[in-house]
């Protein structure tokens, strides 16, 4: 992390307006980070970021009418759940790191997981019930659907299959759950063109857009965990404002990928597809991110403003794939754009620029990235409905008016 992400300690005290004595004890109380300047200097550095969180919380106690509408943007937290923590730049789902997820467990698993809240589920035999029913209308209309990408079907189909499924308007959980099931299933089909489900979503995957290269459906399993959930991004918010509402979890489905196509939500994945292209070979990438600085553009797939440090999931994903994939060009390409982002603005690659980088090694079809992300994070979303339908009350916030005042209400009219 480079120098202007730290505070000097009298800097930092009078961001908060506090004490000396105040300030180390928000530190050893885990609201600020501080480190060593270096190893021969007793100095200390203190993270930037916390400070300003600290001093905004501060204002913003102050202030409610304020808060509320702050919470809004990467702000407070508005709505209770118990599915996914993101704390000191990790991540976890019920309280289990996805580090340790994405090497012990299958996407299935996680999936049981995060819908009954433990790993007791017999979810194989779900998957398995749910790849029997399938939606043979909906997969037909998807045959005759040309030119599209695997997302863009994921959106023109889903409604079809949610007219066939009348079973979904069951909103009791074993049966939300089985719902999401069918829903996962199903699109994992339609984003590979394929009739029939191998044993695991990740192989179907695998089957369907790189069957020479068996070795990618660990990859593949690997990220659709790392997708999975992410608390209350935008496209979940969504999801469970249409499960609030009563929708079904297809309903909510269908509401999230609205929200995830947008070009500030998984829609940056095709802005880093473009960045690689724009760099097209290693040597390239110094200057490609040169000229990009200099015209005040934006590095898309780096900084998380949830990760100071750096986002998990993209280093994850990209250390996967340089271990399954060491010696191929895409891999040093990838490196050095990160090499060279890093020692230039210090940011790392995200989960988007994981992503992208890992449908370039594997040379998935064009928009199978987004796909991925969408079937991946299917699982949140259908984990946040069953919150929602269980909480049953619906997510209705008041909206501020600053608009002019309506003719008849002035004073004395």
């Amino acid at each position: 992390m480079n120098e202007e992400s730290f505070l000097t300690a009298r800097q930092a005290a009078e961001e908060l307006g506090v004490s000396a004595a105040t300030l180390y004890a928000y530190v050893s109380r885990g609201l600020i980070h501080s480190e060593s300047i270096s190893e021969k200097s007793r100095s200390r550095r203190y993270r930037r970021a916390d400070v300003q969180r600290l001093k905004d919380r501060k204002i913003l106690r102050r202030n409610p009418a304020q808060a509320v509408e702050q919470a809004l943007h990467w702000g407070e937290p508005i709505l209770e759940s118990a599915i996914t923590l993101i704390a000191e730049g990790n991540l976890s789902y019920r309280g289990h790191d996805v580090r340790t997820l994405v090497a012990t467990r299958t996407v299935e698993d996680v999936a049981g997981f995060i819908w009954f809240g433990d790993f007791d589920a017999d979810m194989q035999a779900i998957f398995d019930a749910a790849g029997k029913k399938g939606s043979p209308q909906c997969l037909a209309i998807c045959r005759q659907l040309f030119g599209l990408t695997p997302f863009e079907l994921l959106q023109a189909a889903l409604p079809v299959a949610a007219a066939e499924d009348v079973a979904a308007y069951d909103l009791r959980v074993p049966a939300v759950a089985q719902t999401g099931a069918r829903i996962l299933q199903l699109q994992t089909l339609i984003a590979t063109g394929r009739d029939r489900r191998q044993p695991t979503i990740a192989q179907t995957l695998q089957e369907g857009w790189t069957p020479d290269s068996p070795a990618a459906a660990p990859l593949l399993d690997a990220a659709l965990i790392l997708c999975a959930d992410h608390e209350l991004n935008v496209s979940t918010f969504t999801a469970r404002c249409t499960a609030s509402a009563g929708s079904t979890p297809y309903g909510a489905v269908i509401a999230g990928l609205a929200t995830l196509q947008g070009n500030k939500h998984g829609g940056f994945i095709e802005q880093v597809e473009a960045f690689f292209d724009e760099i097209s070979v290693p040597q390239m990438a110094h200057a490609v991110i040169t000229r990009r600085l200099k015209r005040s553009e934006r590095l898309p797939g780096f900084g998380h403003p949830l990760y100071p440090d750096g986002d998990p999931r993209g280093t994850i994903l990209i250390d996967l794939l340089t271990q399954a994939y060491p010696d191929a060009p895409e891999i040093r390409l990838i490196q050095s754009a990160v090499s060279q982002v890093q020692q230039m603005i210090g940011e790392h690659p995200t989960l988007d620029f994981g992503l992208a980088a890992l449908a370039k090694v594997l040379n998935l079809p064009i928009g199978a990235a987004l796909a991925l992300f969408a079937i991946g994070r299917t699982i949140g979303w259908i984990g946040h409905t069953i919150e929602q339908y269980q909480l049953d009350q619906i997510i209705r916030p008041r909206a501020r008016y600053t608009g002019p005042s309506p003719i008849g209400y002035e004073s004395g009219a």
